[in-house]
């Protein structure tokens, strides 16, 4: 399989075994990570109407949908990472699906780490809605106080310095 036919969810399938079957409607996806995969794909591949079909009519109202589109095909999708599931399987009718993309947007590379909750209805998934996971910052080097020396040499407070 060439990068060209690989499936930008990150399964080790083509495109056409995996995603798209979902997106083109030819299949519901069995499962909420599998939904989410699609969901994915389908921002990474301009397919909107898929994305807003999938999308819990009680939650759709809230989409802008003209900004959700300019903001996909704005960005260069660089890959998702499948953080954690949980249940959203066959039998069930709810689930969680953890993760975690990449992307480029105006020129910057940026995540985007979310945990989502899917609705299954009449034998089909739903996103319902999301909540976004805060990334943990970690310095490198310990936090300059305002009364501590600048950190640039000139002998002045880092408040009246470089932190003013």
């Amino acid at each position: 399989m060439t990068t060209a036919n690989a499936c930008p969810c990150g399964s080790t399938k083509s495109y056409s075994e995996c995603c798209e079957p979902y997106i083109k409607g030819k299949k519901k996806a069995p499962t909420a990570e599998a939904l989410m995969r699609s969901r994915y794909s389908a921002f990474a591949k301009g397919e909107m109407d898929y994305v807003y079909n999938t999308h819990h009519e009680s939650t759709r109202g809230e989409l802008d949908m003209d900004g959700v589109k300019a903001w996909a095909q704005n960005s260069e999708w660089l890959g998702l990472e499948i953080r954690e599931t949980d249940k959203g399987s066959e039998k069930d009718t709810e689930g969680k699906v953890e993760f975690k993309c990449r992307f480029v947007y105006d020129g910057k590379e940026q995540s985007h780490h979310e945990l989502s909750t899917f609705k299954k209805e009449n034998g089909e998934w739903f996103f319902v809605d999301g909540v976004l996971r805060n990334n943990t910052v970690r310095r490198s080097e310990p936090k300059v106080g305002r009364n501590d020396p600048c950190p640039c040499g000139s002998g002045k407070k880092a408040k009246k310095c470089c932190h003013a």
